[in-house]
């Protein structure tokens, strides 16, 4: 089962290598933070503050790859944590079928707030448990 989460916070830190991202539950009360890089926290807060860049970053190129070769993005899904790291998934609509991107969460996070409109988070209810102790 997945729990449907939006952006809550973008910590940017000068000083330290890991930044923070906040989720929060959609109809509820909890939150998700997960450690990311620096490159993916900026990329995600350019684009939640509508930053245009003359030329397009890898997330702006990523969404223009699928959907020029006609995928239709459905939603990012948090899905596991292995060894103290997360894994997600970017859910693409190809000819009928879904095809699922193996994806760091900070870049599909950056994915999900590059297209137009923004896609679902999602994140599995396991993880959530592992990570907040209920």
């Amino acid at each position: 089962m997945t729990v449907q989460m939006e952006l809550s916070r973008i910590i940017i830190s000068e000083i330290n290598d890991q930044q923070v991202v906040y989720l929060k539950e959609v109809e509820g009360e909890r939150t998700f933070p997960i450690l990311i890089g620096l490159f993916e926290a900026t990329s995600i807060d350019r684009r939640v503050k509508h930053h245009t860049s003359p030329r397009p970053l890898t997330h702006d190129l990523l969404v223009a790859a699928v959907e020029a070769l006609g995928g239709e993005f459905q939603d990012v899904v948090i899905s596991e944590l292995k060894d103290h790291t997360y894994y997600a998934t970017i859910r693409v609509l190809k000819d009928g079928e879904t095809v699922e991107i193996d994806s760091r969460p900070s870049d599909a996070i950056a994915v999900a707030v590059t297209c137009e409109p923004n896609l679902p988070i999602y994140v599995s209810e396991e993880v959530l448990s592992d990570v907040l102790g209920g």
